[in-house]
């Protein structure tokens, strides 16, 4: 263990708290380090945070939408100057480099901004006299608890998509963020409670499997939003609704970009390397299989290969690394298992990460880019998540061939088609069955006021995640109907209302 390593405690009732009787390691992804030392919490560590926040959301949901609207600004505003410090903690436990890491920061407080406008978000809709004497009119009030499990992968990002939203609607918020990159969180929690938000209302769970599920079960959380990969996010659901809980799972991805022959290859082939080795291929949205259509296989692997050829790895903290680690050496184990398997099954590796290494970080846990021609369905490296930085190329004779390819697939989480003809371009956005897609944009993350998520086996629910979608789940609606006593309307009448 490194000298330097510290505890990354819970955050509870607005202190920070080392109760544990397990605990896990979190390592520098680039030398392979322990870094620090996290509380594993139990299902009675569990039970204690999530009585505190009950209490805490009581108060909280009563308290005045300017109040928590002042709230949130000043939590935006210092997010905003503690953002490098987040990006540096992002690139020591994830492993992306800088820039990488501070656009997540940005992206996360995008929804810090969305959040920043919950009093119109929360608007109802009046319709005076509906009757004689009576309105009608919908209000939407927060649930009470909700929870988030977080990935390794956006430590900063996925958890502000989640908790501001049902902060801000007026509920307290549990967050479970991943084990192996906690400390980001802990952070925003401190963030928050300087920015005057009371205690309890934001709380911080660090854990694995036990803790998850005493939060799935738990019958004071309403609600619990979940991002990972899909096993794990069909257990979230069933467990989770079982439960009485709403759900929303996003789960695992195998994102397609299909290129037509006429499409722009140069914006082609920057856009699929850009979408397949940013951030190590470790992001739900990356592109991991290339669909070349017809003649255009050839120019569209030999201009991939081409560019790989100038990228740099190496760790995330040099200005001078475009792609940092895995996050773990047991998840580069993983990929390059994958990777050796479609050699195996008869694909092409053109470009091979495998034996990479970088000099002075001999620990780290560390893949280059990987690029695979001529794969198929039915190979494991086209059918799994990869989650890494491995682009897979698959070689279709028509656009119906693509697209039928594209559907076939299990995932549903995004798409892109890359291409100058209009026409086929809006063909796509009607046919492709995924719940993001991308015209010439390999990575169709919406902005805040819209929402994420996937269709098929990228999500188990009904609502995405952030934007308005984020209200809704974070609320329930009720309708009113009002009249105010009047001597002409007493009498008893048992039909059914009728208003008139």
């Amino acid at each position: 263990m490194s000298a330097t390593a510290t505890v990354v405690p819970h955050w509870i009732a607005g202190a920070a708290d080392e109760s544990a009787a397990r605990w896990g390691e979190v390592t520098d992804s680039a030398t392979g380090e322990v870094s620090a030392r996290v509380p594993l919490a139990s299902a009675a560590d569990v039970d204690r945070a999530v009585r505190a926040a009950a209490e805490a959301a009581r108060g909280w949901a009563a308290t005045s939408l300017s109040r928590r609207t002042a709230v949130m600004f000043a939590f935006r505003q210092l997010v905003h100057e503690h953002r490098d410090e987040l990006a540096r903690i992002v690139t020591r436990e994830h492993g992306k480099v800088l820039s990488d890491a501070a656009g997540e920061v940005q992206r996360g407080l995008e929804v810090v901004d969305f959040a920043c406008g919950i009093a119109h978000l929360l608007k109802g809709e009046m319709t005076p006299q509906v009757s004689g004497g009576i309105d009608s009119y919908s209000l939407r009030q927060p649930l009470g608890v909700m929870a988030g499990i977080t990935p390794f992968n956006f430590p900063v990002m996925v958890p502000m998509w989640m908790f501001p939203i049902a902060i801000a609607a007026g509920n307290a918020f549990v967050l479970k963020p991943s084990e192996q990159d906690p400390s980001a969180s802990l952070l925003l929690a401190r963030l928050f409670a300087q920015a005057g938000l009371p205690e309890g209302v934001l709380t911080v769970v660090n854990g694995d499997r036990e803790a998850v599920n005493a939060l799935l079960s738990h019958p004071q959380i309403a609600g619990v939003s979940f991002v990972g990969s899909t096993p794990i996010a069909r257990h979230v659901y069933e467990t989770a609704s079982a439960h009485g809980k709403r759900v929303q799972a996003l789960g695992g991805a195998k994102n397609h970009a299909v290129v037509l022959p006429d499409a722009d290859l140069d914006l082609a082939a920057d856009g699929l390397v850009s979408a397949a080795y940013g951030s190590a291929g470790q992001r739900c949205m990356a592109v991991s299989v290339a669909v070349a259509v017809g003649d255009v296989g050839d120019r569209l692997v030999e201009a991939v290969r081409t560019r790989l050829e100038d990228l740099t790895t190496g760790p995330g903290t040099d200005p001078a690394s475009q792609m940092g680690p895995l996050v773990s050496s047991a998840h580069r184990a993983r990929v390059a298992e994958l990777v050796d398997s479609g050699e195996a099954e008869g694909a092409q590796v053109l470009v091979d990460g495998r034996g990479l290494t970088v000099d002075g970080h001999d620990g780290g846990h560390w893949l280059g880019p990987t690029l695979l021609d001529r794969v198929r369905p039915g190979m494991r490296v086209y059918d799994e998540e990869i989650f890494g930085p491995v682009l897979v190329v698959v070689r279709a004779e028509s656009y119906p061939e693509a697209l039928q390819l594209v559907n076939a697939n299990p995932y549903g989480n995004g798409a892109a088609i890359f291409t100058r003809d209009g026409g086929a371009a809006r063909q796509f956005e009607q046919d492709v069955v995924a719940g993001m897609v991308g015209v010439n944009v390999p990575i169709p993350v919406p902005m805040a006021y819209h929402s994420f998520g996937g269709w098929k086996h990228s999500l188990f629910g009904d609502l995405h995640v952030h934007g308005p979608d984020g209200v809704r789940f974070n609320t329930r609606g009720k309708v009113v109907t009002r009249r105010w006593p009047n001597p002409a309307d007493r009498g008893i009448d048992l039909g059914f209302p009728v208003l008139s």
